[in-house]
């Protein structure tokens, strides 16, 4: 009798009851949802670049570019396009090609995916600035999705969208990346195989935007009636705006009309994203706004069709270039649904990691023990590579998006580093092209905790220590305090970077906390906003064993 009540309580720890499925995370920091049929922009204040989306029924799912960070392709679910939760991720583990040792592919791989549904299958396309257009497929928006399939390879294909026609034909829409094709700021077209899994036509330029539409990039591909529709934006990142080509052959010519721009509102560059529209026949666009430190953030606006040409946001003078909004009514999906956010803050009292988190590289399964049953995540140290020069250069950093303009993070660790060396070190990190954070590290005179930074990580600049003290137990809380300044970087394209500021401290108690180190100012990190987490790491020697870090939980909050 005892075996078998031993044997229920062992499956009540690993398996989530029902309710525990279906809770949903609120964050404390940033919610869209007003509560009073209302939303304000954005509706995700996260780092989800480049986002794309398509409906299901009555399902949203959004995905957007993941760069050199895996898991790849977060996987977004939503039911009225204002509240969204992370579901899952197309890319679980790895990228071809698979190097060792593992090393950060800051700003490449996963560029601005599109999603899509056909014949009852998701598909994502992206393109590798390196390799070309891929594309994954799964039959559920939660997977598993197979892997990945090289469609068309190419140095600069950048941006992918496929389109189905009615007669069967497949097609894809791309750009060109500049610094890898010697040619941008045009958009092009080729046909695909029926599965969708190779291009049968060479690319065709179908518009060049180098005299009014300089930098177009991130096209969609949409058909609506007789028209073929391409949007894209121009004008770069910080400070362009949205365009629509129209034509009734897929390979144009095409006609062009702006239909989204700054204007007079504060959403610096509003554009590149997703058309959708509701169950009820309601048109929405999802796009982005750079930030700088804190990346690209989601914004969703009203659309219209008039005259054959889409209207987004609210457009005032009726010129059919509209303006974004800051609030608005929700969409109306004929339901209303339960307040939701992207997951933060994590108990780590799962088996598996959770889908907030990514890690800097491809995934090496050495690095991490999610002991579910303790509730506690535990990180082994792992070796940096002999050419070390700070943290840009380390893969197995474990981090997820900065998710408002104001919150705090902070965590409670116990740090076991091996006997048998010196040097191994953990802590909370704040990780952009500069980065700083809280470090312990095993030294010869003992634990030591120390606010270190790094300006100019990307080149290879050494961290320095701004305060250090020794430590005589190896349970500490660390917390990382971001506050977001209303004055803007001017010498940034545009002007239009936030100036957000980090103050760390430390507590002994968990209760008493204590300023520790300088005023760090957050800088965002290649194509990616910052980033906030955790690491354990140990010096570039042979050996078959090491220390580990012990993570009771990581903590999002005011």
């Amino acid at each position: 009798m005892k075996k078998q009540i031993l044997f229920l309580l062992c499956l009540l720890t690993v398996l989530p009851t029902a309710a525990q499925q279906q809770k949903k995370y609120i964050s404390q920091v940033w919610v869209s949802d007003q509560g009073d049929g209302t939303y304000r922009n954005p509706v995700l204040y996260a780092d989800y670049s480049d986002p794309d989306a398509c409906r299901v029924g009555d399902d949203f799912y959004m995905t957007s570019s993941s760069f050199n960070c895996l898991p790849g392709l977060q996987i977004l679910h939503s039911k009225d396009l204002v509240n969204w939760s992370i579901i899952g991720a197309a890319i679980p583990y790895a990228l071809s090609p698979v190097e060792t040792p593992e090393r950060p592919e800051h700003g490449n791989r996963v560029w601005a995916p599109s999603i899509r549904h056909h014949n009852g299958e998701f598909y994502i396309f992206w393109g590798d600035p390196d390799q070309g257009a891929f594309m994954v497929k799964a039959s559920k928006p939660e997977g598993p999705w197979s892997e990945p399939v090289l469609v068309k390879s190419g140095k600069g294909i950048i941006d992918t969208c496929p389109l189905w026609d009615e007669d069967g034909r497949v097609y894809m829409v791309h750009a060109y990346a500049g610094s890898r094709a010697g040619l941008k700021s045009v958009i092009a077209v080729c046909e695909l195989n029926a599965e969708a899994t190779k291009a049968i036509t060479p690319s065709r330029i179908v518009f060049d935007g180098h005299e009014a539409h300089q930098t177009c990039e991130g096209p969609k591909f949409y058909k609506r009636g007789e028209y073929y529709y391409i949007f894209h934006p121009a004008g770069g990142v910080p400070t362009g705006w949205q365009v629509v080509l129209r034509s009734k052959n897929v390979y144009g010519p095409y006609e062009w009309k702006t239909v989204l721009a700054q204007g007079n509102t504060p959403v610096n560059g509003p554009h590149q994203g997703a058309w959708v529209d509701t169950p009820t026949g309601e048109n929405w666009f999802l796009h982005f706004q750079d930030v700088g430190a804190y990346g690209r953030l989601v914004h969703l606006q009203p659309m219209k069709w008039t005259n054959g040409w889409p209207v987004i946001g609210t457009d005032k003078d009726g010129d059919g270039c509209g303006e974004p909004v800051l609030n608005y009514k929700k969409p109306d999906v004929g339901k209303t649904y339960p307040v939701c956010t992207p997951q933060e803050s994590d108990e780590f009292d799962g088996f598996t990691l959770s889908p907030q988190w990514q890690w800097h590289a491809n995934i090496n399964e050495k690095w991490a023990y999610y002991a579910g049953d303790q509730s506690i995540v535990r990180l082994y140290s792992y070796p940096v590579t002999k050419e070390y020069k700070n943290l840009w250069d380390v893969a197995n950093l474990l981090l997820q998006k900065t998710p408002a303009p104001n919150f705090t993070a902070t965590m409670k660790l116990t740090f076991e580093p091996t006997a048998k060396y010196k040097g191994e070190r953990t802590g909370l990190v704040v990780m952009g092209l500069d980065y700083a954070g809280l470090i312990l590290e095993n030294t010869d005179r003992g634990l030591t905790l120390s606010q270190i930074e790094c300006k100019k990580a990307d080149k290879g600049n050494p961290e320095q220590s701004n305060a250090t003290i020794d430590l005589k137990e190896p349970t500490v809380y660390l917390k990382a305090r971001f506050s977001t300044s209303s004055d803007k970087i001017k010498s940034s394209e545009g002007g239009h970077d936030q100036i957000v500021l980090c103050n760390f401290s430390y507590s002994l108690n968990g209760k008493k906390y204590h300023n520790f180190g300088n005023t760090f100012q957050v800088k965002e990190g290649k194509w990616i906003g910052a980033k906030v987490g955790m690491f354990c790491t140990r010096p570039a020697i042979n050996t078959n064993d090491g220390g580990w870090v012990n993570v009771d939980w990581f903590h999002i909050g005011k």
